[in-house]
């Protein structure tokens, strides 16, 4: 089956400066102690225009539920705000998690997306809840959430008819259409955009790879907090990738948690407090990004420190030159077609600051 040359041109990105594959943004829209989440969405914002203009190849946000310190909830939200502060920059979700909503009322916020940036939308899709087991009940107003993960190739599917807006003859829901949408292009006098957000496929694990592969999707692996389980992730997805209309040959990226700063000594101390956050997190405690001088002041027990270690080797962080370094050698030995950074720190300056020492490092254009 042969690719279509526009949908397969709207997945893969072009390798910038002297990057080895195109890189791109993941946006947590963190909020650090001290601020508030309209202060992170300004940062996104801001964040969004950089990654534009230093020629970052595209920019996602994550479904995050019931997380202080995370104000991503509402990805199509966010992405409409960003959208009206870009003009050519790739926009999606990294990702909306499916289970959590109807298929529907997804190809509804996403057409909207792209009637708002042609040919600028992402649609990124996870089976996860993207929260603890409690909030997911109150999200999808039931507590089988296996079931939930578990039809997630028929919720695609379902997802996938109406952004085409080709249910078969006899589907209870051949007259129902998603709008904006293609249905407004056959109708009398209508005109339709030619686009439609490329769907992707998000995980952490083998199901969603091998799901990726078989359908013939491009495929996000969240490397950043599953990297033990990223070779044979990408291995699976490359084995079972079967061409589609989509894409001719395997396109995957995966999210890297990556953080420059102009010393040392400064990026260790950024990563420790977003790794204490994550101790919060993983211990029920989830709140704000701590201060760099709250965590270094933090008394970690032994089983947090070797916690904090062990999430921190998975983190490259340094000056530029050893950024540029480790992520060098991190697509070298994934074989990534495409690097997604996000940097997690308490202060959106820190971020910003370290998106823009990524870029100077390879090279990316300068903003005009």
């Amino acid at each position: 089956m042969a690719a279509d040359d526009t949908a397969a041109d709207e997945i893969r990105g072009a390798a910038r400066g002297t990057a080895p594959v195109p890189l791109s943004v993941l946006d947590l829209v963190t909020v650090g102690a001290g601020s508030t989440a309209g202060d992170a969405l300004r940062t996104s914002a801001a964040l969004a225009r950089l990654a534009e203009a230093r020629g970052y190849h595209r920019y996602w946000v994550a479904e995050h539920h019931s997380m202080p310190g995370v104000a991503s909830s509402s990805p199509a939200v966010i992405l409409a705000y960003l959208a009206a502060h870009t003009d050519r920059i790739r926009l999606g979700s990294g990702g909306v998690m499916l289970p959590n909503h109807a298929p529907l009322v997804i190809a509804e916020q996403f057409g909207t997306l792209e009637a708002m940036a042609p040919g600028r939308i992402d649609l990124g899709l996870g089976r996860a809840p993207g929260t603890d087991g409690a909030t997911a009940a109150a999200l999808r107003r039931t507590d089988r959430l296996n079931e939930g993960a578990d039809d997630f190739p028929q919720q695609l599917a379902e997802l996938v008819r109406f952004l085409d807006d080709d249910f078969p003859d006899g589907h209870p829901y051949r007259r129902i259409h998603a709008v904006p949408g293609p249905v407004q292009g056959t109708s009398p006098g209508g005109v339709q955009s030619p686009h439609r957000p490329p769907v992707w496929l998000l995980g952490s694990s083998g199901f969603s790879a091998r799901l990726a592969g078989l359908l013939g999707l491009p495929f996000a692996f969240a490397h950043h907090f599953s990297a033990q389980n990223t070779l044979p992730a990408l291995d699976l997805y490359r084995e079972a990738f079967r061409p589609s209309e989509v894409l001719d040959a395997p396109y995957a990226l995966i999210g890297v948690s990556a953080l420059a700063a102009d010393d040392e000594k400064e990026a260790r101390r950024q990563v420790l407090a977003a790794a204490l956050n994550m101790v919060r997190l993983r211990s029920g405690r989830p709140g704000l990004v701590p201060t760099p001088e709250e965590a270094e002041a933090y008394p970690f027990t032994p089983m947090e420190r070797e916690f904090v270690d062990s999430w921190n080797a998975n983190v490259v962080h340094g000056t530029p030159d050893e950024v540029r370094a480790g992520l060098d050698e991190l697509q070298k030995r994934t074989g990534a077609d495409e690097l997604m950074l996000t940097a997690n720190a308490h202060s959106g300056e820190m971020r910003l600051r370290s998106y823009e020492l990524i870029a100077d490092s390879y090279g990316l254009p300068a903003p005009a």
